[in-house]
This record gives C-alpha cells, structure tokens and sequence, in this order.
C-alpha cells in the first residue's frame, strides 16, 4: 500500500441521475419500508419532490469513486486482499429521485497495523446545483501477504 495516497483528491465522477427505479431496487434489497422511499405520493406529503433513497444508497454513488483508488497503478492495492472494515455517511440531505449526484474521492488515512493497510477515504457527493448532499466514508482493510 503507498502511503503517499494520503491527502490525494481524485477526479469527480461522472454525473449519477438518481433513477425513481433504481431508488426502489435498492430500498426493496434493504428492506426499507418507509413509504417514502417507494411511493411518490407518501414522498410528496413529506415534503420530497420524489422519493427518497434509503441512507445507505449513497454507496452506489460511492462505488465510482471507489473504483478509481482501487484502479490507481500506484496505490499498490490488490482487490484480492481488500476487506471492507467501516463504512459512514453525513448528510445535508436525504437523496431523492431526480438528483444528479457528482463524487469526489479524498484519501483522508493511510495505517499499517501488523502487516495490513487500513485506508481511509471519503467521497464528498453533491447535487447538480453544487450543493453538499452526503459524505460517505469508507474504510477498506487490505490484507498483508502473511
């Protein structure tokens, strides 16, 4: 694992149009029952122009920016070995249907404990107008050799 990751701040993404279907694959997956995140009518009553993604459908915006650290010729990861060990969000908002999503990945740590990597990043997301929606935060473990 390069250490010198710490601190880069890869590209933003392509833009992520948050699609009413996709909303619902997921919330069905997570067994979300909220009738926000599957009805349009419940959604508007709460106050949403669409419905609303579960919390954890940020990782799907997530996963592009992920992507890039795990491809980066010089990070030294090897997809093999990568342990997923933590994963958080800070929201401004809820996502909604209709959003489109644009990520940026910053590599915030970089530990080796015992032979093993943990590294830290977090990819800020943020909506057409610019404006911060969530941060998700992942930690990936990447096994040493022994």
């Amino acid at each position: 694992m390069n250490p010198e990751l710490q601190g880069r701040v890869f590209a933003p993404t392509d833009p992520y149009l948050v699609g009413r279907e996709k909303v619902r694959e997921f919330g069905r997956a997570v067994f979300a029952t909220n009738p926000i995140n599957h009805d349009p009518a419940a959604a508007a009553a709460a106050g949403y122009s669409d419905i609303v993604a579960p919390p954890t459908f940020a990782v799907v915006v997530q996963e592009s920016t992920l992507a890039q650290l795990l491809a980066e010729p010089d990070a030294g990861i090897d997809f093999s070995r990568v342990v997923h060990g933590e994963q958080r969000f800070s929201y401004s908002r809820p996502i909604v249907a209709g959003d489109e999503l644009t990520a940026t990945l910053s590599v915030t740590s970089i530990k080796t404990l015992g032979g093993n990597a943990m590294v830290t990043a977090e990819s800020s997301i943020v909506d057409q107008a610019g404006s911060h929606v969530v941060t998700a935060s992942s930690t990936l473990v990447v096994r040493g050799d022994a």
